[in-house]
């Protein structure tokens, strides 16, 4: 205690100030003098992100959602600096996967039906129809086999479905339904083809595939 007290007021007291207590600025005899420090330490850049890969196994940029950001570094003479920009990418026409399914859209009333078949008589293009019922189990089990198909030739041709229970009869007996499911073509406004599923329901898609092709 004694000897730190005796050290202390030899630094701060006013009897006596030795050498060893001043700092000195000058370099120890024999050895240069150290390179000033710098005040500042320039910005490093960030590592980039990794790329990830996408369905096709390829590399793409990182993005998220529609948004992909994209890095440009700089560095000026005091130090470097690191900006960000965000930009849209649209999907480009290779990439767009088409649909596996479409789905089925239902006619409600003989004017819907009369509206749909003059639309498709004016851009010269068939659609197929099937004739349905909610109790038939057999209508239940095509129908999304249907919706399938209607992908393949989405959306040149269009597929729609009709509740034979939710139409007036008339209608019924206009289009000449005596079973059900019946999937039937029209083009100019008039009945082509058609097929009655009585069978298994892979034979039936077969079968209005082979109808389709066949008018076209």
């Amino acid at each position: 205690y004694l000897n730190l007290q005796s050290r202390n007021r030899d630094c701060s007291g006013d009897v006596r100030r030795s050498s060893r207590c001043r700092p000195s600025s000058s370099p120890l005899p024999g050895f240069p003098a150290a390179p000033p420090r710098p005040s500042i330490l320039p910005s490093l850049p960030l590592p980039l992100p990794l790329p990830r890969l996408n369905r096709r196994n390829s590399l793409s940029p990182p993005s998220i959602g529609t948004i992909s950001l994209s890095r440009a570094v700089s560095f000026a003479a005091a130090g470097g600096t690191t900006a960000w920009s965000a930009k849209e990418v649209a999907p480009s026409p290779e990439e767009e996967e088409p649909p596996t399914s479409v789905a089925l859209e239902p006619i409600v009333s003989e004017e819907h039906f009369d509206r749909i078949i003059a639309e498709a008589h004016q851009l010269e293009e068939p659609i197929v129809v099937l004739w349905m019922a909610s109790w038939c189990r057999k209508c239940i089990y095509l129908k999304p086999k249907l919706e399938k198909l209607a992908a393949e030739y989405y959306p040149s041709i269009r597929f729609y479905c009709i509740d034979v229970n939710t139409v007036p009869h008339r209608l019924v007996n206009r289009a000449g339904i005596t079973k059900m499911p019946t999937i039937q073509l029209w083009r100019d406004s008039q009945n082509q083809a058609e097929v009655i599923a009585g069978y298994k329901a892979w034979m039936v898609v077969d079968d209005v595939r082979k109808m389709i092709d066949y008018e076209d």
